[in-house]
Protein backbone atom coordinates (compact mmCIF):
# COMPACT_ATOMS: atom_id res chain seq x y z
CA UNK A 1 0.00 0.00 0.00
CA UNK A 2 1.30 3.59 -0.54
CA UNK A 3 1.29 6.28 1.86
CA UNK A 4 -1.13 8.80 1.04
CA UNK A 5 0.47 11.94 -1.37
CA UNK A 6 2.90 9.34 -2.96
CA UNK A 7 2.44 7.99 -6.33
CA UNK A 8 3.07 3.83 -6.20
CA UNK A 9 5.97 3.31 -8.96
CA UNK A 10 3.66 1.32 -11.37
CA UNK A 11 1.97 5.57 -12.05
CA UNK A 12 5.24 7.09 -13.10
CA UNK A 13 6.70 7.31 -16.28
CA UNK A 14 10.60 8.67 -17.22
CA UNK A 15 10.45 10.73 -20.25
CA UNK A 16 13.52 12.96 -21.58
CA UNK A 17 13.38 16.73 -22.17
CA UNK A 18 14.32 17.42 -25.81
CA UNK A 19 16.72 20.81 -27.33
CA UNK A 20 16.34 20.70 -31.37
CA UNK A 21 19.13 22.53 -32.20
CA UNK A 22 20.36 23.95 -35.39
CA UNK A 23 23.69 21.85 -36.09
CA UNK A 24 24.66 23.28 -39.95
CA UNK A 25 23.15 25.22 -42.63
CA UNK A 26 24.44 23.78 -45.89
CA UNK A 27 22.64 25.99 -48.29
CA UNK A 28 21.07 29.81 -47.40
CA UNK A 29 19.16 30.54 -44.61
CA UNK A 30 15.88 31.86 -45.58
CA UNK A 31 14.13 31.58 -42.69
CA UNK A 32 16.82 33.48 -40.71
CA UNK A 33 17.46 30.69 -38.11
CA UNK A 34 21.54 30.16 -37.63
CA UNK A 35 23.70 27.78 -35.89
CA UNK A 36 22.76 27.21 -32.47
CA UNK A 37 19.51 28.76 -32.55
CA UNK A 38 17.28 25.97 -30.46
CA UNK A 39 13.55 24.80 -29.35
CA UNK A 40 13.35 22.96 -25.90
CA UNK A 41 10.42 20.14 -25.66
CA UNK A 42 10.23 19.98 -21.65
CA UNK A 43 7.40 18.16 -19.12
CA UNK A 44 6.45 15.40 -22.22
CA UNK A 45 4.40 18.26 -24.47
CA UNK A 46 5.78 22.11 -23.58
CA UNK A 47 7.71 23.92 -26.30
CA UNK A 48 10.25 26.54 -25.20
CA UNK A 49 12.05 29.04 -26.75
CA UNK A 50 14.76 30.51 -25.72
CA UNK A 51 14.02 34.70 -24.66
CA UNK A 52 13.97 36.47 -27.75
CA UNK A 53 14.57 33.36 -30.05
CA UNK A 54 12.65 31.71 -32.50
CA UNK A 55 11.86 28.72 -34.78
CA UNK A 56 10.79 27.84 -38.34
CA UNK A 57 7.64 25.59 -38.17
CA UNK A 58 8.89 24.11 -41.35
CA UNK A 59 11.94 23.23 -39.74
CA UNK A 60 10.65 21.96 -36.81
CA UNK A 61 7.38 19.98 -38.54
CA UNK A 62 10.41 17.82 -39.88
CA UNK A 63 11.60 16.82 -36.53
CA UNK A 64 8.05 16.61 -34.81
CA UNK A 65 7.68 12.78 -35.29
CA UNK A 66 10.96 11.86 -33.99
CA UNK A 67 10.31 13.79 -30.47
CA UNK A 68 8.11 11.31 -28.59
CA UNK A 69 10.32 8.27 -29.79
CA UNK A 70 13.40 10.50 -28.68
CA UNK A 71 11.77 11.22 -25.43
CA UNK A 72 11.61 7.33 -24.23
CA UNK A 73 14.11 5.00 -23.46
CA UNK A 74 14.53 2.80 -26.73
CA UNK A 75 16.68 -0.33 -27.40
CA UNK A 76 20.43 0.02 -28.03
CA UNK A 77 20.16 -1.65 -31.93
CA UNK A 78 17.21 0.76 -32.26
CA UNK A 79 18.54 3.15 -35.11
CA UNK A 80 16.77 6.22 -33.66
CA UNK A 81 19.00 5.95 -30.18
CA UNK A 82 22.07 5.93 -32.43
CA UNK A 83 20.47 8.91 -34.63
CA UNK A 84 19.74 12.54 -33.95
CA UNK A 85 19.70 14.56 -36.71
CA UNK A 86 17.45 15.53 -39.04
CA UNK A 87 17.04 17.81 -42.18
CA UNK A 88 14.83 20.80 -42.80
CA UNK A 89 12.71 20.21 -45.58
CA UNK A 90 13.56 23.12 -47.94
CA UNK A 91 15.97 22.59 -50.72
CA UNK A 92 17.42 25.46 -50.70
CA UNK A 93 18.59 25.88 -47.33
CA UNK A 94 19.53 22.55 -46.32
CA UNK A 95 19.55 22.98 -42.58
CA UNK A 96 20.72 20.47 -40.47
CA UNK A 97 19.10 20.03 -36.71
CA UNK A 98 20.32 17.67 -33.59
CA UNK A 99 17.90 16.39 -31.27
CA UNK A 100 19.53 16.35 -27.88
CA UNK A 101 18.45 14.71 -24.95
CA UNK A 102 18.76 17.47 -22.30
CA UNK A 103 17.56 15.55 -18.94
CA UNK A 104 15.31 13.15 -17.45
CA UNK A 105 11.94 13.82 -15.91
CA UNK A 106 9.66 11.67 -13.48
CA UNK A 107 6.13 12.69 -14.39
CA UNK A 108 2.89 10.77 -12.86
CA UNK A 109 1.54 8.67 -15.60
CA UNK A 110 -2.10 10.04 -15.42
CA UNK A 111 -0.99 13.47 -15.98
CA UNK A 112 0.01 13.07 -19.41
CA UNK A 113 -2.04 12.95 -22.59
Amino acid sequence: MTDPGQTPEADVTELYDLRVVVDRIEGRSVCGMEVGDSIDLVESSRLRLPDGGHFCIYALQAALPLLPAKQRDLPAGDWLERDSMVACPDPDERLIMRIERTGRRRMVTDDLT
